[in-house]
């Protein structure tokens, strides 16, 4: 192999790659955290699935691309009958208190994102099981996807899981507070925010 400078080029190749990759230990690479997000943010500045899940970063200028915001609308109560299995089930059953309510949200991608998943947090009050309500947190024990979080997730997926979470049985009817019901939420840095429902 030629020579270049102090090292040869594949000593130079294998410097880059610890730089912009990540080796797992089966000896596989994994797309560089940055990237990873680019890709993300690439893909929720285009718009994604039918519009009713959004996603983007708050700071541009954040070189690290940790704070994000995402929307959730409700999801919509369905009319008619439906046929799941063997099973109808009348439209009634599928009602829901969150449709056409707007939830923001804020996400934060640590250093070890997408090894670890981010923390998810809703600005906007929302009585859900996975939700801590003086917080806002969405308790990693709670919600599956985060207690069983894989690389291959998104934050894309959260929004969405949470959204199909909204229309589970232990939460589609939960009692919610008021739309445009103001109140101080204590964030993880203990800073008091306030939170508006749309």
């Amino acid at each position: 192999m030629e020579e270049v400078g102090n090292g040869s080029w594949g000593d130079k190749a294998n410097v880059l790659l610890s730089m912009s990759s990540t080796a797992i230990s089966d000896g596989s690479w994994h797309v560089p955290r940055n990237f990873r997000l680019l890709e993300e943010l690439e893909r929720g500045e285009k718009g994604i699935g039918d519009g009713t899940v959004s996603y983007g970063m708050d700071d541009a200028d954040d070189i690290y691309m940790q704070s994000w915001t995402g929307t959730i609308i409700g999801p919509p109560n369905l009319s008619g009958i439906f046929v799941m299995g063997l099973k109808f089930i009348c439209c009634t059953d599928m009602m829901t208190v969150h449709e056409g309510r707007i939830y923001q949200l804020k996400l934060f991608c640590g250093k070890d994102y997408p090894e670890k998943p981010p923390t998810v947090r809703f600005q906007t009050q929302i009585n859900m099981t996975c939700v801590i309500q003086e917080t806002g947190m969405v308790d990693p024990n709670l919600f599956p996807m985060l207690a069983d979080w894989q690389r291959e997730y998104t934050m894309e997926d959260i929004l969405t899981q949470l959204k199909k979470e909204m229309m589970s049985p232990q939460n589609r009817k939960l009692a919610q507070p008021p739309e445009g019901n103001e109140e101080a939420r204590v964030d993880q840095k203990g800073l008091v925010l306030k939170c508006c429902i749309l």
